[in-house]
């Protein structure tokens, strides 16, 4: 718990602005999230590999788009729980989202970007171009 906030170069106590957030009462979280998922870039000689952990997803909630050399990967989730009782009604909104752009590098083929969905990691694999990959070495002979 922070008991110090810092706002317009003045320093107050912000202990009130922890009771003040959703959970306050005891385990009522924040319904409205939007979380960004961690991500795990890898390069090789070959390729550049991207790692989104999304637990809990299917293939069909991502949707990736290549638009002027910017990756965009997002998702986005709306769920709506309803509970009837003799006496009450309780209606509970949830809605999950991101959005992740990464600026490729010129040296990506952007045609044969491939991305596949398992246990709760998002891979895309983002080839190099024939002539971003490395050369072998040539040794020049001495006539």
């Amino acid at each position: 718990m922070s008991l110090v906030k810092r706002n317009n170069d003045v320093w107050f106590p912000s202990i009130f602005d922890e009771f003040l957030k959703p959970d306050w009462l005891g385990g009522i979280q924040n319904l409205n999230t939007q979380h960004v998922p961690a991500v795990n870039i890898k390069e090789t000689d070959k390729d550049f590999t991207l790692e989104l952990a999304v637990p809990g997803k299917s293939k069909e909630d991502f949707n990736i788009e290549v638009d002027d050399r910017v990756l965009t990967i997002s998702s986005e989730h709306k769920e709506e729980k309803k509970e009837d009782n003799d006496k009450y009604t309780r209606r509970e909104f949830r809605h999950f989202a991101f959005r992740r752009s990464f600026n490729l590098p010129d040296s990506i083929n952007e045609e044969d970007i491939n991305a596949a969905y398992e246990n709760g990691i998002l891979k895309l694999t983002l080839p190099k171009r024939e002539e971003a990959l490395p050369k072998p070495r040539k040794v020049i002979e001495i006539s």
